[in-house]
């Protein structure tokens, strides 16, 4: 195993099952209930637990592919559905005002100051893994004053700073440093979570923000779907069609490209060669990268487009096809306590020591996966939220005492 930031999880106070904070719950589906986000999730959650603890993507194969696949782009959606949780708190389709909308604020404020502190605490367990919860309630302050923008307005502003934010990182670089992961013990500190982290905000806020784009649409009209799939594979083709061939036509693009991906810390901390120097490189090309957590902007572009890819596909399957949720419910309960499901794996890596065990990884994850996907299972038959989700939820309650 090996030290991935490659994790995260969408909290919520309110089950996605049932009616979505504002709207009622109809038991239609797509109305009100949006079975597919946890779908979504619970796809997100095992694509996670496979960076962690899953075999290297360089043996190759069909499991090389699916933990290549993993990599990167399963907390590129987490944090594309984090802008969900936002927005699902705030208003989905309308943002809330008045009364309602303080109370939302609070809920939201609430939860950060909760992630930001269970975040560190995380990373204070000394597992291999950069826990993202830190970084999350830090994404949840900083988009917290869009809440009230529609679809369009989110799409521009994360459109914007999708393009600004690599460029402001790399001219930043020489004063906050290199990519740089923390010391076993250690929590993350502003310059880490801001900047150097394994999901520094000021290239990882878009996600965010398009996630809260997409949740502002109409999603259970068709014709939205299609053009966020259509959107989705613009994004996607542009973020990596574009690298390939900058890489090609640039001069010096490719070594700089490879610097890059090294550097990225997406591999593993061993596997960063001498000559790396971190985010970037150590020339402008290397903001020509669509490697995942390479910060640059055709990476970010590329992890958006797939993350609204998965989504939209998640939501229409589920629609389209209401047999299937039988079969996909252990995923569903999955994605239904996502929060649980991350604090337990990093429980159960630190508990197990995996990265020393002599299990081979392939065992390692599957038992995690099978493991989380009976409890969530069982749980979800008596419980309508999973056990960590519940506390959150009477956590930001204190909310509704705001008058």
């Amino acid at each position: 195993m090996t030290h991935h930031p490659d994790s995260a999880l969408l909290p919520a106070d309110t089950p996605s099952s049932g009616g979505e904070r504002g709207e009622p719950s109809t038991g239609a589906p797509g109305v009100g209930r949006l079975i597919g986000l946890d779908l979504a999730r619970g796809l997100a959650v095992f694509g996670m637990y496979a960076v962690h603890v899953g075999p290297a993507p360089a043996q190759g194969g069909v499991i090389g592919f699916l933990m290549e696949l993993a990599q990167g782009r399963s907390s590129a959606l987490f944090a594309v559905l984090a802008g969900f949780a936002v927005a699902l708190i705030t208003g989905r389709r309308t943002p809330k005002t008045g009364l309602a909308g303080r109370q939302a604020v609070a809920k939201v404020l609430i939860r950060a100051v909760i992630l930001l502190a269970l975040g560190t605490a995380l990373t204070m367990t000394g597992t291999p893994v950069v826990p993202i919860l830190a970084f999350y309630g830090l994404f949840f302050l900083l988009v917290l004053p869009l809440y009230r923008l529609g679809a369009k307005p989110l799409a521009l502003v994360a459109a914007g700073w999708a393009l600004v934010g690599p460029q402001l990182l790399y001219a930043l670089k020489p004063v906050v440093g290199g990519r740089v992961f923390l010391s076993y013990g250690q929590a993350d500190g502003p310059v880490s979570l801001f900047f150097t982290g394994g999901y520094p905000a000021l290239t990882w806020v878009p996600f965010v923000i398009a996630g809260m784009a997409v949740a502002r649409c109409d999603l259970t009209a068709t014709a939205v779907r299609i053009r966020l799939a259509l959107t989705g594979v613009a994004l996607a083709v542009i973020g990596y069609g574009g690298s390939w061939l900058a890489v090609r036509l640039v001069p010096g693009a490719a070594e700089a490209v490879r610097k890059a991906e090294e550097g990225s810390g997406m591999s593993s901390v061993s596997s960063v060669s001498p000559d790396s120097v971190g985010i970037f490189g150590d020339t402008p090309a290397g903001m020509l990268a669509s490697a995942p957590h390479s910060e640059a902007t055709l990476s970010i572009m590329a992890a958006t487009g797939m993350a609204i890819l998965v989504i939209t596909a998640c939501l229409a399957v589920m629609d389209a096809f209401p047999g299937l949720r039988r079969l996909a419910k252990p995923v569903i309960a999955v994605g239904s306590m996502s929060l649980t499901a991350y604090v337990y794996h990093i429980v159960a890596i630190w508990l197990l020591d995996a990265e020393q065990s002599a299990v081979p990884p392939l065992y390692v994850l599957l038992g995690l996966i099978a493991s989380i996907t009976l409890l969530a299972t069982l749980w979800s038959r008596f419980f309508q939220r999973g056990p960590l989700e519940w506390l959150m939820g009477k956590a930001t309650g204190i909310a509704r005492r705001i008058r």
